[in-house]
């Protein structure tokens, strides 16, 4: 193993993934789990550094509330205090809308969630010769991190751990691994396995009386990703609420990790297009805006690419007595946008795309010149440069508001408006 040189150095600021930042001769180093005003001694690899002795404490730094954090990869803010957390959240927003030569004082506080708050979670499982590891990968690893509990987990997710772990060990084959996705519903978890591994028929009744034992409505399994999932445990259909609304939850659909921060999205949305009277609502999902869009009595048209999350959602408007007001078509936004003269008719056009964000499709929003968008991103860096499309198209950004649905990570949610 090549020597890595020691240095001292004096971290100025934070990083968009929470490291801080030192100055050097070399450029900038990037030094995890290190606060403005650290003074520290590091070993620096290329451009990043490891805390090998802190000499002086910045003033923002806390001692982080869970064991695991430094290992795991989820967290990567803990260490932070109050007030240098909410200023470095809102400031990954700001900074990104400076980048493209947007106003950044549009910027408004940031909302704040439960930090126990997460009724989603992805985990990986791996059948080891030492036993059964459940949990995340550490950062910038592909070594999974044996966890007992994790603090941003709905507290009925946490209590779930134990016996999946003891499930997983049943049902693995040694040296196989497993993605789980795992989502708290209204009626029960929903479970959805992703592993090249099939499983037995001792498996499957594994599988089927834990499900039953743990208030499990549903537990599917896919070979890969890309795969339809093929239910093996089916007490009953998983739901969702939107608007008070119950949408069945196909398995693998897209939901937004915390209720409370769809709720102050949602809030936001039905606030800024009051009034509208037809709505487009791209990449919509299974309905957490079209359907309390409706429900205030706008006209809806929700579009998805997922067919099976477009067909709960028009069945749940058809029950819930909104079918007049909603409808829903299948449609990858990616390849083939909704064209400008398509969305003309429009008073509001809402999107939440994903991580990538819309490039092509808000090309044909801003041609379209609908009189008000409302956007929503889980990435700063992405939507900053869809909104740089749609100020030069001749909008004005009234507002962005960042919330904090993924705590103590380096990614923030946001809702902004704009005008023309």
């Amino acid at each position: 193993m090549r020597s890595r040189p020691e240095i001292e150095v004096t971290i100025a600021t934070l990083g968009a993934q929470g490291d801080g930042v030192a100055e050097t001769p070399q450029g900038s180093v990037y030094v995890p789990q290190a606060v403005p005003g650290d003074r520290l001694i590091i070993a620096l690899d290329n451009r990043r550094g490891e805390i090998l002795r802190r000499l002086d404490d910045g003033p923002g730094r806390v001692e982080p509330p869970c064991p695991h954090f430094g290992a795991c990869g989820g967290c990567t803010v803990q260490h932070l205090d109050d007030p240098t957390y909410v200023r470095w959240k809102q400031d990954l927003v700001a900074v990104a809308l400076r980048r493209r030569g947007l106003d950044p004082t549009v910027v408004g506080p940031l909302r704040r969630t439960a930090t126990a708050g997460r009724r989603r979670v992805e985990l990986a499982a791996h059948a080891t010769a030492a036993g059964l590891r459940l949990g995340y990968f550490q950062r910038r690893s592909n070594r999974l991190l044996d966890l007992d509990d994790c603090l941003v987990m709905r507290p009925a997710l946490r209590r779930l751990l134990a016996p999946l772990r003891s499930l997983m060990a049943a049902v693995l084959p040694p040296k196989s691994e497993a993605r789980l996705l795992l989502t708290e519903t209204r009626n029960g978890f929903d479970l959805l396995l992703t592993t090249s591994q099939d499983f037995s028929v001792d498996a499957r009744m594994a599988l089927a009386e834990f499900a039953a034992a743990n208030r499990i409505a549903r537990i599917a399994w896919r070979a890969r990703p890309d795969a339809e999932p093929e239910p093996l445990a089916v007490l009953e259909t998983p739901r969702i609420a939107f608007a008070g609304v119950a949408v069945a939850l196909p398995a693998g659909a897209f939901l937004q990790a915390s209720a409370e921060a769809e709720q102050i999205m949602v809030a936001l949305a039905r606030q800024a297009v009051a009034g509208a009277k037809t709505i487009a609502d791209l990449f919509a999902g299974c309905g957490a805006f079209a359907l309390p869009l409706a429900a205030q009595g706008g006209h809806v048209h929700a579009v998805d690419h997922a067919a099976d999350a477009i067909a709960s959602l028009k069945a749940a408007a058809g029950a819930a007595g909104l079918g007049g007001r909603l409808t829903g078509e299948s449609r990858d936004l990616f390849r083939r946008p909704i064209q400008a003269r398509q969305l003309a008719g429009y008073d509001a056009v809402l999107f939440d795309p994903p991580r990538a964000g819309a490039a092509a499709q808000v090309a044909q929003i801003a041609a379209a010149a609908v009189p008000l968008v409302l956007a929503i991103s889980c990435n700063p860096a992405s939507f900053a440069s869809d909104a740089q499309t749609l100020v030069q198209a001749g909008y004005r950004l009234e507002w962005v508001v960042p919330i904090d649905q993924f705590v103590y990570s380096h990614h923030v949610e946001l809702v902004a408006l704009f005008q023309r």
